[in-house]
């Protein structure tokens, strides 16, 4: 056994101090450690009723009383008339709900949105995550089951019959029809996130790798109207992709082509790749395969933008590596990466001048960019 060092020392004697009894006792007295105390004791009752808070949250957004409440606050009794519930559980409800700032009180009793509440009326994509969150929930009835391998394929792997399908591209239109609105749905907050980190002004052709519907191609070509843009998805999907670009007029630069990346050539001819969401869907050996065919179809110096939640960024750790780690696990495909680990995976597959580039919501996704340099690596 090695020697511990002065540091695991130091941390080893405080974890002794913070689980003694008596200590805590002092601390939630003294008056000097007492905001510390009570901070810490808030923050450790979070977790344990953070199931809790979700399903008030759940049930807020399942009723729509963020929407019923945008034009003005109402009684509790007005929401009762409203919502398939007894006057008891609406007013139980919405008191939950002003605790977690989801609603605020108003004048004459009624209440009205919260902070939280809010914020939510203006981000549709994040609504569609919270609808989407009972099929996690119930995958994660059994944690340890889960990370122990001893559960089948859940309602996730289900929701997403692409992660580990090598006949993903024989999906039909039905199939990809969920999990291609929801991607849909919050792509414009992932779009405004890269938009800011990155501009496209400088490149000619942008092939998008699982672009989805092509949510983010529109995005990009909005701000960069001479690039052209070619997506890539599996075949009923860019069907989808191929019709809104025909709606929103952008036929005329942009093209849909169908086909699987660990089946089919990528197309060639672009000077900038995107993978959009993509990587952490996918377990180490088809993220190489896809890096160094993405490798192979970029001319020298031709740039590839990874745009995902980084396990580790600071602000967003437990988005990586809780909430994205076992939302992944559930899923059955893939895992949440730091940046070292995609910066080594770039650097195998023959990418250089790899960068972290900062972004507003690291929360929501950080942005990597990375360049074909001229350096020829084993494709094998």
């Amino acid at each position: 056994m090695s020697r511990l060092s002065l540091h695991d020392r130091l941390l080893a004697w405080r974890d002794s101090i913070l689980a003694s009894s008596r200590f805590q006792r002092f601390a939630a007295n003294f008056a000097l450690t007492r905001p510390i105390a009570r901070r810490r004791a808030s923050g450790l009752f979070d977790l344990c009723a953070g199931f809790v808070y979700s399903q008030v949250l759940f049930a807020c957004v399942r009723l729509n009383l963020f929407d019923q409440l945008a034009d003005g606050p109402l009684s509790s009794a007005e929401l009762a008339s409203r919502v398939p519930l007894p006057a008891d559980a609406t007013l139980m409800l919405l008191d939950a709900a002003v605790s977690l700032q989801l609603l605020q009180r108003r004048s004459d009793g009624r209440y009205g949105l919260g902070s939280l509440g809010a914020a939510l009326r203006g981000n549709p994509g994040v609504v569609a995550m919270i609808k989407h969150h009972a099929m996690l929930y119930d995958d994660l009835r059994d944690p340890i089951a889960l990370l122990r391998g001893d559960v089948g394929a859940g309602h996730l792997a289900a929701y997403w019959p692409y992660a580990g399908n090598r006949k993903a591209a024989n999906l039909s239109r039905e199939a990809i029809a969920p999990y291609t609105a929801l991607m849909a749905a919050s792509q414009p907050m992932i779009s405004q996130q890269v938009l800011s980190a990155y501009s496209f002004r400088r490149h000619r052709c942008l092939l998008d790798i699982g672009g989805g519907d092509g949510s983010f191609i529109a995005a990009v070509a909005a701000q960069t109207p001479k690039l052209r843009c070619v997506l890539f998805d599996l075949p009923a999907v860019a069907d989808q992709a191929s019709e809104r670009f025909r709606v929103e007029g952008l036929s005329s630069r942009a093209v849909a082509i169908g086909g699987s990346f660990l089946a089919s050539r990528l197309p060639e001819g672009a000077d900038i790749v995107s993978l959009v969401r993509v990587i952490h869907d996918h377990d180490d050996a088809d993220v190489m395969t896809l890096l160094r065919a993405i490798h192979s179809s970029l001319p020298i110096d031709g740039t590839l933008l990874i745009a995902e939640p980084i396990s580790g960024v600071r602000g967003a750790e437990r988005i990586g590596d809780a909430y994205f780690a076992f939302y992944l696990l559930a899923m059955g495909s893939g895992r949440p990466r730091s940046l070292a680990q995609l910066r080594g995976m770039l650097t195998e597959a023959g990418f250089g001048d790899i960068a972290l580039r900062p972004v507003a919501m690291p929360m929501l996704a950080s942005v990597i960019t990375a360049r074909k340099n001229e350096i020829v690596v084993n494709q094998s």
